[in-house]
């Protein structure tokens, strides 16, 4: 696919989405190496000089998830507490959803420019003025990057302009923002370079090796796709079931969920047409009672296949058609770091899923959708 010339890649339309997932790896070293910069570490330890007593990190679709997978890590790295909340929310329900007091709120956005993004930053900056804010975006010359320079309150972060997707999908974008969200957590900066470095030579061997599995898998005849995650990694998990249901228009049903959750209802929907996909913890405790849950799924014969990603992957919770994704040496860790590469074999999942039912990764909803959420107006109030 990536010998076609480009033109022919754009005509099938993947060109873009291909290789904003491709170049993830090398992109993950870029952010970490801007992280490792001393103004950029004076910056995040700025947001954190007036002692928060709470984090609250926010975003609309894909950007929301961001704040899921990050929100337990920055927890334990600051032991502040720390909670995402989508944008939408804060915008109709503020009053009785965001934390009252002195609190950072962490803004996340691809362009910046979504309607909610800005929305969001300009009430809360009006209406609740103890509030200190951080935005990291991958777009310079969005309004998140652009309206506030003046504001002492407000703080920005913005990525190497690679890192602004330019397919429909967002993808490489997803994992930087992640990424740089992670050093808020003040993690010493030549360790996570080298945890960094590390993940991308993992998911890069991943790339190198397993995408023709990937192909096989999407082309399997499922109609539905569970995607499992224990703590941050359900953040994760939404954001590949999102993307699974972007490419293909809802023509596969998608459903994120916990390992403990799905015995709660959401197991009976399991049948031969449904695709599992598991997120493994590193966290030896958290990992048993995943693997007790496929263990189940296996006796009770549910799920058409699997695909599992983690290190040190059991062969007993995978069958001949399954496919184990490991993430060699990455080793048992606390930090959103193991998301990136979950949330990358999502994107190809549904990149291959797309191709096989006949769309455009670039463009998949053929106009319900934009690149950009188009304008609406903003309504005073707010619950």
């Amino acid at each position: 696919m990536l010998a076609l010339p480009l033109e022919e890649q754009q005509k099938r339309g993947y060109a873009d989405t291909l290789r904003e997932i491709l170049q993830q790896p090398s992109t993950w070293t870029g952010t970490a190496d801007l992280l490792r910069l001393t103004q950029v570490q004076q910056q995040l330890q700025g947001v954190l000089a007036h002692r928060p007593s709470h984090i609250v990190l926010t975003g609309s679709g894909s950007s929301m998830y961001i704040g899921e997978c990050l929100a337990p890590t920055l927890q334990l790295g600051l032991g502040i507490p720390t909670q995402a909340i989508a944008a939408g929310t804060l915008l109709t329900h503020w009053r009785s959803v965001l934390p009252p007091g002195a609190g950072l709120l962490i803004s996340l956005a691809r362009s910046g420019d979504s309607p909610e993004s800005c929305g969001v930053v300009d009430r809360l900056l009006a209406d609740a003025p103890d509030y200190r804010h951080l935005i990291i975006t991958c777009n310079a010359n969005g309004r998140l990057a652009t309206s506030y320079r003046d504001d002492p309150r407000v703080s920005v972060l913005v990525l190497d302009e690679s890192t602004n997707d330019r397919s429909l999908v967002m993808t490489s974008s997803f994992t930087n923002l992640l990424l740089a969200g992670t050093g808020v957590a003040q993690r010493k900066g030549d360790a996570a370079a080298d945890a960094v470095s590390q993940l991308a030579r993992s998911v890069q061997q991943v790339f190198d090796q397993q995408t023709d599995a990937f192909a096989a898998i999407a082309g399997r005849d499922f109609t539905k796709a569970v995607y499992l995650g224990s703590g941050g990694a359900l953040g994760a998990a939404h954001e590949s079931a999102l993307k699974m249901l972007e490419m293909t228009g809802g023509a596969v049903v998608t459903m994120a969920e916990t390992y403990l959750g799905l015995r709660h209802g959401p197991m009976s929907s399991l049948d031969e047409q449904t695709l599992v996909v598991g997120f493994l913890s590193p966290d030896p405790a958290v990992r048993a009672y995943e693997l007790d849950l496929l263990r189940e799924l296996s006796r009770k014969q549910l799920g058409m296949t699997r695909v599992l990603v983690g290190e040190h992957i059991p062969a007993d919770v995978l069958g001949p058609h399954d496919v184990s994704v490991e993430l060699a040496g990455l080793g048992a860790t606390d930090d959103a770091l193991p998301l990136l590469a979950d949330v990358a074999v999502g994107q190809l999942l549904a990149f291959f899923r797309c191709l096989e039912l006949g769309g455009k990764p670039d463009t998949p909803s053929q106009g319900v959708l934009t690149r950009v959420v188009e304008h609406f107006p903003m309504h005073s109030g707010g619950a």
